[in-house]
């Protein structure tokens, strides 16, 4: 990070927050090294950019014990990481994210595009 430069400020989304703290020790600490590289800037290489609808949101994915969590957040929306969504990706059919938690960010999203329209 250039020492001029200031991390962007984490805004947190619905149940995200509470959601992270209910994780392991071991995943949060991941979570929140991840997080600290996109606030200065940088692209972790445990995350991949959405497709469709969700272009504008990338998804960190944590592999701890055999188990997936998902953090899905945007850095479009000004000078912010604004953290959509956290949770345990239960495998159903295949590596797709299920429609309900697809629908759940689609939401966030709006509500983080509107709360950023009022809080700039």
């Amino acid at each position: 990070m250039d020492e001029d430069r200031h991390p962007k400020p984490v805004r947190w989304v619905g149940s995200s927050k509470a959601d992270l703290t209910q994780l392991s020790l071991d995943v949060k600490h991941e979570v929140g090294q991840a997080l600290w590289n996109i606030q200065c800037g940088d692209t972790p290489m445990n995350t991949k950019q959405l497709k469709g609808k969700l272009a504008t949101v990338r998804e960190i994915i944590i592999d701890e014990d055999g188990e997936t969590f998902r953090i899905m957040y945007t850095t479009k929306l000004g000078n912010f990481v604004y953290v959509l969504d956290v949770f345990h990706k239960k495998a159903e059919k295949g590596i797709a994210t299920p429609q309900k938690d697809v629908r759940r960010v689609e939401q966030r999203l709006r509500d983080a595009t509107e709360h950023y329209a009022e809080n700039p």
